[in-house]
């Protein structure tokens, strides 16, 4: 029994050990404002002071919950395409380019919001282009700004798209052109609520998800090679 109730927490809260960098020390800075309101609510007893401390309280855990970032070793195989982002798939299809299949995963603000290699292989590009800043599940959101990182390996190609949304529009990249990377190899974030599109050879692919699926970076596989 005490191993079941050790193993929950560590589902519940496991996420605490594993913190992006810029959210712990965004989580400490909100939690010490808490704690100075919490000390004036001590000595005053205002009201206002008690709310505006569990406010923050609130907000310094809620900051950390975001930024967490699971580990999750899993090892590709050769044939698969790893999913580059937590979240669920929007929709599965052809766009711009008919020989091209898009895969567009929309991340909510309670998603992991790290993305992950999409395959082994090299960054061939990464190319930033400014847009508007639509929700990041309207259908306008390619239209938003984004960020587009090229995976390759020979004639093969697993491009991933960092979109951002309409609350907060910021992009990080942590790779950069001729740089070797595996399936799941750490590759960027996006700040609260956004969207990650996977552009992929439609005629060498067979896809293993649907529309409307819920998926998990670096563990869920989109599709095999043909």
């Amino acid at each position: 029994m005490l191993e079941d109730i050790k193993r929950t927490f560590g589902e519940v809260f496991g996420w605490v050990k594993n913190i992006y960098p810029l959210g712990k020390k965004t989580a400490l800075i909100i939690f010490t404002l808490s704690v100075i309101a919490f000390a004036v609510y001590y000595f005053t007893c205002s009201i206002l002071s008690l709310i505006v401390a569990i406010v923050y309280l609130i907000i310094a855990l809620f900051t950390a919950f975001f930024f967490r970032d699971p580990y999750r070793p899993t090892v590709f195989k050769e044939d698969e395409i790893a999913c580059p982002a937590d979240g669920k798939i929007l929709s599965i299809k052809t766009e711009d380019d008919e020989n091209v299949l898009v895969i567009r995963i929309f991340l909510s603000i309670f998603n992991v919001h790290i993305q992950r290699a999409t395959m082994n292989g090299e960054v061939k590009d990464v190319i930033y282009t400014k847009g508007s800043f639509a929700f990041a599940n309207n259908p306008q959101a390619n239209k938003n700004e984004r960020n587009l990182i090229k995976f390759a390996d020979g004639d093969r190609f697993a491009y991933m798209e960092q979109i951002t949304g309409a609350i907060a529009r910021r992009i990080e990249c942590w790779v950069k052109p001729g740089q070797k990377v595996k399936a799941g190899d750490y590759a960027g974030i996006i700040y609260f609520g956004s969207q990650v599109a996977v552009y992929l050879p439609k005629d060498k692919v067979r896809i293993t998800v649907k529309e409307g699926q819920s998926v998990q970076g670096a563990i869920t596989v989109l599709g095999l090679w043909r």
